[in-house]
Parts: structure tokens; sequence; C-alpha cells
């Protein structure tokens, strides 16, 4: 059963709040992503990315959002955020890039927005206002 505060945290939409069950959830999603940390593992997983992933546990949904770079997928998948970034790295994409992705937006768009101040409130604070 989720505590309210888990419940709250669900309803704002993009949120995936890693916590004990997407931890879980995302234990070797995250081994993987951490093993891009070694150089002779990220030539491996670029030169094979299918055959690299296949050398963990992964569920075929984990596989699916990695390979295509589905970055909110890999949240909703139970990676974390900080351990997913090694993927970008590897693939060269800024955490920059990255965030504009999950935000639906270039990287341009993303770092616009935020220097602007952020993202407004409106339409962004419950599932419910997009029914």
């Amino acid at each position: 059963m989720k505590s309210e505060t888990e419940e709250q945290y669900e309803d704002i939409p993009g949120t995936y709040l890693f916590n004990r069950k997407r931890c879980q959830k995302g234990y070797h999603l995250n081994m993987f992503f951490m093993s891009l940390l070694k150089e002779e593992n990220r030539k491996e997983f670029l030169a094979d990315e299918a055959g690299y992933l296949d050398s963990f546990p992964l569920t075929d949904d984990q596989k699916r959002v990695v390979l295509e770079r589905d970055f909110n997928g890999i949240l909703a998948e139970g990676g974390n955020i900080y351990y997913a970034a090694k993927l970008g790295a590897t693939l060269g994409l800024s955490f920059q890039y990255m965030a504009g992705a999950m935000s639906g937006m270039s990287q341009e768009e993303y770092r616009k927005m935020m220097v602007d101040g952020g993202r407004s409130v409106e339409g962004n604070r419950s599932k419910s206002e997009h029914k």
C-alpha cells in the first residue's frame, strides 16, 4: 500500500518517485548504468548495445527503454536519474539534453525555459488537470 506522500508524488505529471519499490524494480538496470563507469564496458556496450544489455537480468521493457533512449521510461522502469546519466555520458549526451528529452523539448528549448525561470506550475500539478 502506498503512503499518502507516495500517492501525491505519483499524481504529479512526469514524476517518478525513486522509492523502495522502484529501487527494487530497477536494481539490475542501475547496475547496468554503473557498469558504464568502466571504459571497456562503454566500448562493449557501444559495439553491441542489445548484446551487452543481455548480459544483465533486465526485463524486456528495461531493455527497450535503454535502446529507444526513452529517458522517462528509464525512470518509470526503476532507473535512478544519476545512474542513467552515465548512459547519456556514454552516448555523448549532456544532462541538459536528457532533461530536455524528458520534458518533450530540445536541449535549446529546455535551456531557454530554465534561464527564463523554469516551467510554469500551471498544468503540471496533477495528472487530473490533463483529463
